[in-house]
């Protein structure tokens, strides 16, 4: 079985439920099974210290995961056009990862949700992309042929799947975001399926 590590940061819950949904798509794929991890919130205070275990939600993600992983689907919440601190915090700190090519030629997909259409979700996505490259991996879009991606009114973009949450966060995930989140999913796992053949 390939391993797939769809790895997010979630404040409201809802760049988890797109998580959720990319690994039930990577999971419909034979031979391919998702591994749901987070991360910790970044605390102001220095001496707080996150609990070893999240209270809900996926386990946090620990240096193992990249290893093991076939593929990566990271997702985070836009702030201010840009991923939220706690992703940001983590992927700095892969640098011994970079340094092994412990994700070189792995594919890799992004996602986000904000509060707004026009809250930044592209630039977020594409800022995403930018240390997965650095790291040498292969960065997977979400092509045209995917009719929801055309039809949506909500969330969707060609560089990943996205999310309108709404300005109170209590938008539900729409059924183009869905559908276009699972078929995300299935593509990064077909993708690291044909990567890993070779």
């Amino acid at each position: 079985m390939l391993d797939i590590l769809v790895l997010y940061y979630s404040q409201h819950g809802a760049t988890r439920e797109l998580a959720r949904l990319i690994a039930r798509g990577v999971d419909s794929v034979p031979g391919c099974q998702a591994r749901l991890r987070t991360v910790p919130k970044i605390s102001a205070v220095c001496e707080a210290v996150a609990p070893g275990i999240p209270e809900d939600g996926a386990p946090y993600v620990e240096r193992q995961d990249l290893l093991d992983c076939a593929g990566l689907a990271l997702g985070s919440p836009t702030r201010f056009g840009n991923m939220a601190s706690a992703m940001k915090y983590f992927i700095d700190g892969t640098g011994g990862e970079w340094m092994q090519g412990t994700l070189a030629g792995k594919p890799a997909s992004v996602f986000t949700s904000s509060a707004s259409l026009h809250g930044g979700q592209e630039s977020t996505l594409l800022t995403m992309m930018i240390p997965l490259l650095h790291h040498g991996m292969v960065i997977a879009g979400l092509p045209y042929s995917e009719a929801a991606l055309t039809a949506t009114q909500t969330g969707g973009t060609p560089y990943g799947v996205s999310h309108v949450a709404g300005m109170d966060d209590r938008q539900p995930i729409s059924e183009h975001e869905k559908t276009l989140a699972m078929a995300q999913g299935k593509r990064l796992a077909e993708l690291a399926e044909k990567l890993a053949a070779k």
